[in-house]
């Protein structure tokens, strides 16, 4: 009965927290938008695995995926004329359960058309207190170290200086930061020298990132980064001021990163590009390739200046309850 309880309010709190997310944003006057969750291209983040679809009739695979995320469908709305837009749904990712991480998740999305991403940082403290105002007034235990919080927002060179006394913008390229990893932080796990052709410059930046920064972020309740190295721009814009940045931020509560947000590419050319280099090392690394994203291709040729962002529901969740384990399927 006890465990049976606990399931229930755990559900109370995860259906509670969509509906404070649902009032939040149509107070803003955004609308609230479905997409299709079979797509004919999931996504194309080379380290990011979708579920392919497989007929159990026909006994074969079919041409299509279970969405890795809504963005594809959601940009196309930014292309027809929608302004400001949500999705709060389940998302699919070919990955093991782990404490952060699920085959299914929630996922939050949402665009404002025409608006640069410092618009969404503000959006995104505003949910947050938001949340937090709301549990607390519907009687919901919220983390103690929630109750009188400073948001702090700073760049990754800036997090990167204070915490391990480097300028990681003076190592953009691939040589130079894996012998800065391999001669002073000697701790951190790497791939033997002969396997440095296989790694690219993220990977050695994310090795990095996980063991020595990340660990250092569990004692801020909100913590917002941006000004990601270029390397790291995926689709994102290289910042205007300087170009060894892209406009990108993410989130990190208690050490666990809520979200990530771009200032939308809009330039077709570029991401024709970066699809190009992610799918070829999808294919190396995994040996797989998905689908051509064509349909994107279209969309992007009338795609305006936009923003976007994608949220971990249950991430909030335990960020804000404390809760071990916020999924439930």
């Amino acid at each position: 009965m006890k465990e049976e309880t606990n399931r229930l309010e755990k559900l109370r709190m995860l259906f509670k927290l969509q509906q404070y997310i649902r009032e939040f944003f149509t107070s803003q006057e955004f609308i609230d938008v479905q997409t299709p969750p079979i797509v004919q291209n999931p996504g194309m983040e080379t380290h990011i695995h979708p579920f392919q679809i497989k007929s159990p009739h026909t006994k074969k695979d079919l041409n299509l995926y279970l969405h890795t995320s809504p963005e594809f469908h959601m940009k196309e709305l930014l292309s027809l004329g929608f302004e400001k837009t949500f999705n709060l749904s389940y998302c699919f990712r070919d990955e093991p359960n782990a404490p952060h991480h699920r085959p299914q998740f929630l996922m939050l999305e949402w665009y404002r058309r025409d608006e640069f991403y410092t618009k969404i940082m503000t959006d995104i403290e505003s949910l947050f207190n938001y949340c937090i105002k709301r549990f607390k007034t519907e009687g919901f235990k919220v983390r103690e170290e929630l109750q009188s919080y400073i948001p702090l927002k700073k760049t990754i060179q800036e997090v990167f200086q204070e915490i391990l006394n480097i300028d990681i913008l003076n190592y953009l390229e691939k040589d130079s930061l894996a012998r800065l990893i391999r001669e002073n932080f000697k701790q951190v796990p790497l791939p033997s020298e002969k396997e440095h052709d296989k790694l690219s410059w993220d990977d050695y930046y994310f090795l990095l990132f996980l063991n020595e920064v990340e660990p250092k972020l569990k004692k801020y309740p909100f913590i917002l980064l941006y000004n990601f190295p270029k390397q790291l721009s995926a689709l994102s814009t290289i910042n205007k001021d300087d170009s060894r940045v892209c406009d990108r931020f993410e989130v990190y509560s208690f050490g666990v990163e809520l979200c990530n947000c771009f200032n939308e590419l809009t330039d077709l050319s570029q991401l024709k590009n970066r699809f190009s280099e992610q799918a070829l090392l999808k294919k190396n690394l995994y040996d797989y390739q998905l689908p051509e994203p064509r349909d994107f291709y279209n969309t992007m040729e009338t795609l305006p200046n936009s923003s976007g962002i994608a949220l971990g529901v249950e991430r909030l969740l335990m960020s804000i309850t404390n809760i071990e384990n916020p999924f439930f399927y």
